[in-house]
């Protein structure tokens, strides 16, 4: 099968170098002539709105996915009137795209969420923060990832920073959430209805961006976060893989956001798990049975942001795999991952690897 993916970057990489085992065939459409996916199929260099080569790559696949959020949902109606399927369903990206709209979508099914107040006006965000009060995180509606768009509000003088930084875009403030770790629910529905889900991953953020992901073995969150998500895949007719990322605050998650793709947090699965996160969406988006989620083992995972270490250094470490998404280094820019598999149950990256970085 030729499948279609808006977005050329490591995402779309890997669900490549997932897919060829599979005998599938792939066509990118990314606006950089340099996207790191393009050695692995064919590369339409145009706007993700550019609707002559939305029509080509129409003609050219049997299905249309994509590898971030940000791609827009007007080229994904676009395409579906070119009668081409597209998964996971636009509706599902509309959601995901306005974090206001997420939110509310959330709360509709009855996943609990930090409290959050809409901005629109210079009143709306005095009025939020005298009902949230301080500490408060101050977001864009739209266009945020890894840290982007986010300001957290200790001070007034914060307050003030922020509206400026903010220069009118539409907003939504959030009550600031002491919570005791971060998890990723990784689920991968069908086009049956089948579900599946990875154990749950451990997130560690740095500067806004992730660093570390720790798979985890019966955590005693894993039912309640399956449970969450399922609704919000039910409630979307979803196909393909979703993250919801959930904050633990004592024997309680919050819902803090999804994304309808594949998902960093889940980049273990590809050495831990018996069908990683890349070949079940793949395999969910081209109708065929899911494959099995059971770990091989304890694994953690680890960013390379901005550099590369040396990879015979990396290699040298027993337990370590090192993937190279082949993109230029620049600072905070995610250039590859390590993912190390530990022996006991609670994995950790070796001292070593932490030392090249």
């Amino acid at each position: 099968m030729i499948i279609g993916i808006l977005g050329g970057g490591q995402l779309a990489r890997m669900l490549a170098l997932a897919g060829h085992p599979m005998g599938h065939r792939f066509v990118f459409l990314d606006p950089a002539p340099d996207a790191c996916a393009a050695t692995l199929g064919e590369l339409l260099v145009a706007p993700y709105d550019d609707q002559n080569a939305l029509a080509q790559l129409a003609q050219k696949v049997d299905v249309v996915t994509f590898d971030f959020e940000n791609v827009p949902a007007t080229s994904l109606a676009f395409l579906a009137q070119k009668k081409v399927p597209v998964f996971p369903p636009p509706a599902a990206l509309q959601a995901a795209q306005d974090r206001l709209v997420e939110k509310n979508l959330f709360r509709q099914l009855g996943i609990a969420t930090a409290d959050y107040v809409a901005v629109a006006s210079r009143d709306d965000l005095t009025q939020a923060v005298a009902h949230l009060g301080l500490p408060a995180i101050l977001k864009t509606r739209t266009e945020g990832y890894d840290g982007k768009g986010q300001w957290l509000l200790r001070t007034q003088t914060d307050v003030e920073n922020a509206w400026s930084e903010l220069a009118g875009r539409a907003a939504i403030l959030e009550a600031f959430i002491a919570f005791e770790r971060e998890v990723s629910a990784i689920g991968v529905r069908g086009q049956s209805g089948e579900t599946l889900f990875y154990s749950l991953a451990e997130n560690t953020h740095r500067d806004g961006v992730l660093f570390q992901t720790l798979s985890t073995t019966n955590d005693p969150m894993q039912a309640r976060a399956e449970q969450q998500t399922s609704l919000l895949l039910n409630a979307l007719s979803y196909v393909g893989v979703i993250a919801v990322e959930f904050f633990q605050v004592g024997d309680n998650l919050l819902a803090n956001e999804f994304a309808p793709r594949v998902h960093n947090s889940g980049h273990w699965t590809i050495e831990g798990t018996e069908t990683s996160q890349f070949e079940n969406h793949l395999r969910a988006v081209t109708g065929q049975p899911l494959g099995q989620t059971s770990v091989r083992g304890h694994f953690a995972m680890l960013n390379l942001i901005g550099s590369m270490p040396e990879a015979q250094a990396v290699l040298a470490i027993p337990g370590a795999h090192l993937h190279d998404y082949g993109k230029a280094p620049r600072p905070g820019r995610k250039i590859g991952h390590v993912t190390v598999h530990c022996e006991d149950h609670t994995p950790s990256l070796p001292n070593t690897l932490l030392d090249l970085l």
